[in-house]
């Protein structure tokens, strides 16, 4: 696909779509159960509407954010995303380099498959997510690896105690870990450009993708043939076990995952740096409330905090993040985004993701009549 004739997000997905085996690209845009928490996460933001001023200078426009002492040249990031190989080869520093060259944060997921060391080398500004059991010989050794490595932002996902129902993976023949079924080799099949490139390219050059980065040691093959949940032990974390993670972290520490302001009062009380406000990107709690709808309240318990806030959830449009910047978030991380360019032409086409969404963000502060992202503020917004 021919970047110049990218225009917007959707028309990623839809190369995306083309581009990739229905099972995937069912994993890559599904969500649980009814999908009501996906639809809610996109219909929030149709509930505001721009109440624009003119005769404003707009001739000079600025995106710049800083986020725990980065500077940033745009409200945008990355959210974490497991098993991006299987969109395209090398799919976490590719990535990594995007969000690297435009200059925005990238939160790679405890779920992939590529050592955080590596991506590291090609991103050293890369955020790591942990998905944590309430174990100590498994979180403390995974915070020396951290450390060692020289991870500087800890996100800590803590909306999975259990696997959510996703129906849509279920009938797709879908499973993490991969399980061979006739479905998802027919779907590979039928996909040859994806076969090819991604799939055998990634067998010849790398073998088998593994887990490499739940724990300190490397995990298992996303296939089946290894047996066990990384989901295991998570059902027993509590804020007493982020209290623990919090007195070992020396690094910056975000929680991901919250919707209540007694929670994000929680997570301050204990010494987190930032918070997610986050449904999971509708993967979780079906009929969850949608993130933009969580964030007002949530801003206001943190105004005097200082608590930087980053909502994550629906983001398809710069205007998104408008909206999210001017009901209190400090940026606006999206996955599927980048992810669908990802998976319709690499590195080049994650990028392009990011730049449209630049793009919409500079454009739209001019019409809006406010010249930089930190003058956003509620009275540019009307719910109807």
């Amino acid at each position: 696909m021919n970047p110049h004739t990218v225009l917007s997000i959707a028309d990623l997905e839809r190369a995306a779509r083309r581009r990739l085996p229905s099972s995937i690209y069912g994993y890559v845009s599904g969500a649980s159960e009814d999908r009501a928490s996906l639809a809610a996460n996109r219909r929030a933001y149709g509930q505001w509407y721009f109440v624009p001023r003119p005769l404003v200078d707009v001739s000079v426009r600025s995106q710049d954010v800083h986020l725990f002492g980065v500077r940033y040249g745009a409200p945008l990031g990355i959210s974490p995303m497991g098993a991006c190989a299987l969109c395209w080869f090398d799919g976490d520093r590719a990535l990594a380099r995007a969000a690297r060259e435009a200059n925005v944060p990238f939160v790679l997921s405890a779920a992939s498959t590529t050592p955080l060391e590596h991506v590291l080398a090609v991103n050293p500004d890369t955020w790591y997510q942990a998905y944590l059991p309430a174990r100590g010989e498994v979180v403390n050794p995974l915070l020396e690896r951290l450390k060692a490595a020289g991870i500087r932002v800890l996100v800590i996902t803590v909306d999975v105690p259990l696997a959510s129902t996703r129906e849509n993976e279920l009938r797709n023949g879908f499973s993490l870990p991969l399980h061979l079924s006739p479905r998802l080799i027919a779907g590979g099949l039928a996909r040859p450009r994806w076969l090819f490139n991604t799939f055998a390219r990634t067998l010849l050059r790398q073998g088998i993708p593994h887990f490499e980065n739940f724990t300190a040691e490397r995990g298992g093959p996303i296939v089946r043939e290894v047996g066990g949940d990384h989901r295991a032990g998570r059902a027993a974390m509590t804020w007493e076990h982020i209290r623990h993670i919090r007195d070992n972290w020396p690094g910056i520490l975000v929680v991901k995952g919250i919707l209540h302001p007694d929670d994000a009062r929680r997570a301050h009380s204990i010494g987190a740096d930032g918070i997610f406000v986050s449904n999971h990107g509708g993967r979780q709690l079906d009929g969850s409330i949608a993130p933009l709808e969580a964030l007002p309240a949530i801003a206001q318990a943190m105004a005097s905090t200082g608590m930087t806030i980053i909502l994550d959830g629906g983001v398809r449009r710069g205007t998104d993040a408008l909206k999210a910047l001017s009901l209190g978030a400090h940026a606006a991380f999206c996955g599927r985004p980048v992810l669908y360019g990802l998976a319709a032409g690499g590195y080049e086409l994650a990028a392009k993701a990011l730049a449209v969404l630049k793009r919409e963000v500079d454009i739209n502060l001019a019409l809006l009549g406010c010249p930089g992202v930190h003058g956003l503020n509620p009275g540019f917004l009307r719910r109807i």
